[in-house]
């Protein structure tokens, strides 16, 4: 019958990363935007195959310690790096930080949508914008969780 084998655990989120047409003003716009610090390393996938090291940047946010790694796209990717994140969503504390997060990136001049409030499938709140390569970005509320 069934296995006696269960899921292992995960400790929970630790990075992302996304392809960006220049690695170098991402990263300072991630840096100016959210906040993040970055971290004054790469990794060993970051090597090109001729041993150099590939353009990379690696962000953290330090109140989470969730990461974001920004690299050039890999040759044979096909067409740079849209498509290669749907989009990214940090959790809120409340609708108000959404308010004051949509009022942060105005004083940046960040376009964005606004704060909506959502019904469907449950009431939560969004604030939707995008980085300098198109790809989306969200602040989300959902009341009863942080």
């Amino acid at each position: 019958m069934g296995s006696a084998i269960e899921r292992p655990a995960v400790t929970g989120f630790h990075h992302v990363a996304a392809a960006v047409t220049d690695v170098e003003s991402s990263a300072l716009w991630y840096q100016r935007v959210l906040g993040l610090q970055r971290l004054p390393m790469t990794f060993p996938h970051h090597d090109a195959a001729d041993g150099s090291s590939e353009k990379a940047a690696l962000l953290l946010d330090v109140v989470t310690g969730v990461m974001i790694e920004l690299h050039a796209p890999a040759d044979g990717d096909g067409g740079g790096p849209r498509g290669a994140l749907d989009h990214l969503a940090f959790g809120v504390a409340d609708r108000a930080t959404l308010d004051a997060w949509a009022a942060w990136l105005d004083s940046l001049t960040v376009p964005h949508g606004g704060v909506v409030d959502r019904t469907d499938p449950t009431g939560y709140a969004t604030l939707e914008f995008r980085d300098p390569d198109g790809i989306a970005l969200e602040f989300i509320h959902f009341p009863g969780r942080g």
